[in-house]
């Protein structure tokens, strides 16, 4: 039974994607006319690479932002307990801080690129180029898939509003915006979501920790969650010792078999460390491949580049870390209190836990708020998806393939036209997906069987100059076929069929997931030593070029040289290299496997002390992602609400005005 009416979902859906289409192009026509910024090809598809720190890093966090981070975050915190949001987070932030190299790399190496595809046609040529495209665009459709999924699903369960409708109308304001602003509309897009993001993620803290009357506490969690873990899981004792709970479908919820004492306060556990390198391999791939993340690089200003990415990885390490541990616990713990019916393992996979956690904690205000908190990570990922295939489309298809000599306007109207077919193929695919039940869950773990075999090739397309051609091609598809195969062999071989249950479960993906990834890295790391290449990056800096578009004038732009400085870049580089590894061995070595091998069990002090630092990361996220970006474009931001008091009251911008709208253009929001 839906919690909220029709009537809301239906107002979320197409009221707040109506206000975002109309309020990202009110504020593309005033950066045109206050800040001089015309909507050329550069501008659409790179945003003149001269976005700052800040804003680069909110972006980062919101594209890295999926349904699946707040929903199959507290998914695995309700079936594993704490270790689930660590693993999640942990396992998916490593990439986005290793991705600070690939990033520096390309603006050393790469500075006037368009697509990370584009870098690889350059070096290897068609064939190569051809293979990549594929693993490019299969990543981003997955991605995709993972939004739509998840969003219309909690849609449907707090609403009751078709899941095929919301799969098809979740995109259509992110389309519109999309087409009028490009990547730029898409990073002011980005600033918003993550602010509200945030917003409810610490309102949902206080409220489970601080006001709610079932918890309420870290130490009243505590609580709930060992009464829990000495529940037995044999279904006759369970019915004796707990009548109340028993007469839901699954009996209620007991202790976690494979956790030590089985307790959902250890990180010792075996499902929730399998999940966590199926989570670390799989989102190598989503990063690595997927074209988003290297725009966000592109887009940025040589300086911000590496603080940008480290700043949005450890922000980004508080969403699912924080609101799982606040909210996927407190579903375990509400249904301990038998506040809450016991969720199906269909629900858990399709992440039901969190929209039924927060109206069991606070009602339709619940439901409402989860309602906004997966709007806004659907259509704030998906806007980045779809320039991300845009850019694909007009750079490594139209002007690759088609069109090799494409300016101005025509790469403008070949973007436009696949923003809008991709907006609407993304609907069918989520329609077709749902159709055949396959979840979000199921997709979640399966992305890095697909996606991963591209990962070790193209970080040495970057980074290594023996990589060869055919090491390239040979490590990304016999990687895939060689993942697909140990994936299938494995849920055969476990469960004697090969069906979406068998193969959703976590040993054949974990079987899938590494043997794409370690394959494929073998394999371009040996045919590259039997027979190296020597490749000169000078011919990436130099053959791909900055497009000039003969109906607009962008000679205002002004590039400060110290940005490409080769001895800031080659700084700037070590300092990607040293600070990455050290926080990747860190967040997935030094903070948990001691935790894990050692069986340690939270004291009810130590549980609090976990959840404190959960909620610092959090505060300090929120001021990473919302508030350093308006203070670094306070400038800016004052000459937009002075140009538009001045128009409104009949003024006339003098020129010294815009001269220095002129000179704070790459200080623009």
């Amino acid at each position: 039974m839906a919690i909220l009416d029709q009537g809301v979902g239906w107002g979320i859906i197409l009221g707040f994607g109506a206000f975002f289409a109309v309020l990202m192009t009110l504020l593309t026509m005033a950066q045109k006319r206050y800040l001089q910024e015309y909507q050329t090809s550069e501008m659409f598809m790179t945003a003149h690479r001269s976005v700052k720190t800040g804003l680069v890093a909110s972006a980062v966090v919101s594209s890295w932002t999926w349904a699946a981070t707040l929903l199959q975050s507290s998914s695995v915190a309700y079936k594993y307990g704490v270790s689930g949001p660590f693993w999640y987070a942990s396992g998916a932030t490593i990439q986005v801080l290793l991705f600070a190299i690939l990033a520096i790399e390309l603006k050393r190496k790469a500075p006037n690129a368009h697509t990370f595809l584009e870098i690889i046609y350059v070096r290897y040529g068609k064939g190569t180029h051809i293979v990549f495209l594929f693993f490019g665009l299969a990543t981003n459709v997955i991605v995709t898939a993972m939004l739509l999924l998840g969003g219309s699903a909690v849609v449907n369960a707090l609403t009751g509003v078709n899941i095929i409708a919301s799969c098809f109308l979740l995109p259509l304001g992110v389309l519109i915006y999309t087409l009028f602003g490009g990547l730029k509309a898409t990073f002011l897009t980005d600033y918003v979501h993550t602010s509200v993001i945030y917003i409810i993620i610490l309102s949902f803290l206080f409220t489970v920790y601080g006001s709610s009357e079932t918890i309420g506490s870290p130490q009243k969690m505590y609580d709930l969650l060992v009464d829990v873990s000495n529940r037995p899981c044999d279904k006759e004792k369970f019915e004796i010792d707990y009548p109340n709970i028993a007469k839901y479908p699954t009996y209620g919820i007991c202790s976690v078999t494979e956790n030590e004492q089985g307790s959902f306060v250890t990180m010792a556990s075996l499902q929730g460390l399998i999940f966590g390198i199926i989570n670390i391999v799989g989102n190598f791939g989503t990063v690595f491949v997927d074209n988003a993340y290297w725009q966000r690089a592109i887009a940025a200003r040589p300086s911000s580049t590496v603080k940008a990415y480290l700043i949005g990885g450890l922000s980004w390490f508080s969403i699912p870390f924080t609101l799982a541990t606040t909210m996927g616990i407190a579903g375990v713990a509400l249904v301990g209190a038998g506040k809450l019916a016991p969720l199906t393992d269909d629900e858990v996979s399709a992440g039901l836990v969190l929209p039924y956690a927060a109206t069991a904690l606070l009602g339709k205000s619940g439901a409402f708020a989860v309602l906004i908190l997966v709007f806004m990570a659907v259509t704030s990922a998906a806007s980045a998806e779809l320039i991300a295939v845009s850019s694909i489309y007009t750079y490594d298809i139209y002007r690759a393939y088609i069109h090799s000599g494409a300016l101005g306007r025509q790469v403008i109207r070949q973007s436009h036209i696949s923003v809008f077919c991709f907006g609407i193929l993304m609907g069918g695919l989520a329609t077709i997906l749902n159709y055949i039940k396959i979840d979000l869950g199921y997709m979640y773990l399966l992305m890095g069987i697909i996606s991963s075999p591209a990962v070790i090739p193209v970080a040495y397309t970057i980074t290594w100059s023996k990589q060869t051609a055919p090491a390239a091609i040979s490590a990304a598809l016999i990687g895939v076929v060689c993942g697909i195969t140990a994936w299938l062999v494995t849920a055969k071989s476990l469960y004697q069929e090969i069906t979406i249950k068998s193969t959703g479960e976590n040993y054949p993906m974990l079987a899938g997931n590494l043997v794409s990834l370690i394959t494929s890295g073998i394999i371009a790391t040996v045919v590259s030593l039997f027979k190296p290449d020597n490749f000169d990056f000078e011919v990436t800096r130099t053959k791909l070029e900055i497009l000039t578009d003969d109906e607009v004038n962008v000679n205002a732009i002004h590039e400060d040289p110290m940005e490409k400085d080769p001895v800031r870049l080659r700084a700037a580089f070590k300092f990607a290299v040293t600070s990455s590894v050290v926080l990747t061995i860190i967040l997935v070595l030094i903070w948990p496997l001691p935790m894990y091998f050692s069986n340690y069990v939270f004291t009810k002090p130590f549980f609090t002390f976990w959840v404190a630092i959960s909620m610092i990361w959090a505060i300090c996220a929120t001021i990473c992602a919302t508030i350093y970006p308006v203070f670094e474009s306070r400038r800016s931001i004052m000459n937009v609400i002075s140009g538009i008091s001045k128009d409104l009251t009949g003024q006339k911008l003098t020129r010294a005005e815009e001269t220095s709208n002129i000179q704070t253009l790459e200080e623009k929001m």
